[in-house]
């Protein structure tokens, strides 16, 4: 077994429990990608058991504090079964399900979500990687299905120096001998919502949101808005939810085609009026400029972008952005209009975001209450040990 052996005084994080080793921690040793190494303070003591990726600035990942732990296929197995078993204690409604959630579920860089039929995952580090294929015959047991579809294509992979892969591992050809489809109808609350796991984004479908837009179709029918803005709408979960929740029209914005013509598909497929929605394929900030120049108001507005911080590296630039979707919203705010404002990007912290979310109210002039904070769905969870895995912040906001 090869060994790394930290610099004095860079085993606290690891008595802390917490999983991820950086380069500047290690004073000498290493292994092959993926390969599971000792790790060892700087006095020679016993730490915890790592995947090794040499190409990237976590150079370790723990697989276990335990130094009688053997890191084999049973390991993995029995990793993989705590997980799924874990979702039992979480009240999702819904056929489409986070079973694994990386290193918050002892896994790390592994992600796996269960549509209906279907695994989706994303094998996102050397280590993972490296039990691909236990992994994937472990899934297929714990859950009793037979299909599941490899979404390795996250520009992290590239950190850990691997090639995207996509396509199916297991299950991919039907008993007569056609492909699987890859399209698939997903209940959620009493919503149906479709998605295709080969080319959504990420694993095919935001599962992280669901109890935001469950939380949003109960504002809205408590507040009975006429006019909501979806801004990143993708393929329309938000809308879908507003007009559950008995909104009088949702205009939705985002810059993909595609995206914009399954969220169309949604309305009608949840058999609402199509003359309640309108899809603008255009930029975000583009429009709230125009709205604003406009006179434009709206009762709510939700802001979901994507990811503009995947590392603390790039969070001031990313603040910036945040900020100024953020200010421009809150123009547009009627009076007591609700703002469902968001970030996903693991490198904004909640303290900053809420930091940043004030600082556009103060640019906008608008004050403001805030009424509720959300985080991801209960399937994605985030530890003691791993604060890291609350990459999903919202504020609500009333305004004043």
């Amino acid at each position: 077994m090869k060994t790394i052996r930290l610099r004095e005084g860079k085993e606290r994080s690891l008595l802390r429990r917490h999983p991820w080793i950086f380069d500047s921690a290690i004073a000498k040793g290493g292994g092959d990608p993926g390969e599971t190494v000792r790790v060892e303070a700087a006095d020679g003591r016993f730490l915890a058991w790592a995947a090794f990726s040499p190409a990237s600035k976590i150079k370790a990942r723990v697989w276990s504090f335990d130094e009688s732990q053997r890191i084999d296929a049973a390991f993995m197995g029995a990793a993989v079964q705590r997980s799924v078993a874990a979702r039992a204690w979480f009240d999702v409604r819904s056929n489409g399900i986070r079973l694994v959630h990386g290193e918050s579920d002892g896994l790390p860089g592994l992600v796996v979500d269960r549509y209906d039929d279907t695994l989706v995952a994303q094998f996102g580090t050397a280590g993972m990687e490296r039990w691909k294929d236990v992994l994937a015959d472990a899934l297929l047991r714990e859950t009793g299905l037979s299909k599941l579809y490899e979404r390795s294509d996250a520009s992290s992979r590239g950190l850990e120096g691997l090639p995207e892969a996509t396509g199916w591992l297991r299950g991919g050809t039907l008993a007569d001998g056609q492909a699987a489809p890859t399209g698939i109808t997903l209940r959620e609350h009493d919503w149906q919502l479709t998605l295709d796991v080969a080319e959504g984004h990420k694993t095919g479908f935001y599962l992280d949101q669901r109890d935001s837009r469950q939380r949003f179709a109960e504002v809205t029918r408590q507040r009975q808005f006429g006019s909501v803005l979806n801004c990143y709408c993708y393929t329309g979960g938000f809308t879908v939810a507003a007009l559950a929740g008995g909104a009088g029209h949702v205009t939705s914005i985002d810059s993909s085609a595609p995206a914009l013509e399954r969220a169309r598909a949604h309305v009608a497929l949840n058999g609402f009026a199509a003359d309640r929605a309108d899809f603008l394929d255009a930029d975000v900030n583009a429009s709230l400029r125009r709205f604003g120049a406009e006179g434009r108001t709206f009762d709510a507005i939700i802001l979901d972008p994507p990811k503009f911080a995947p590392t603390a590296a790039h969070a001031e630039r990313a603040a910036r952005a945040y900020k100024d979707i953020n200010r421009l919203a809150f123009k547009l705010l009627a009076p007591g209009g609700v703002l469902f404002t968001y970030s996903c990007s693991g490198g904004i912290s909640a303290d900053l975001f809420h930091k940043i979310v004030a600082s556009a109210g103060i640019d906008a002039g608008v004050d403001g209450y805030i009424t509720e904070r959300l985080a991801g769905a209960p399937d994605h969870p985030m530890t003691i040990n791993f604060p890291e895995g609350e990459y999903l912040k919202g504020l609500v906001v009333v305004r004043r």
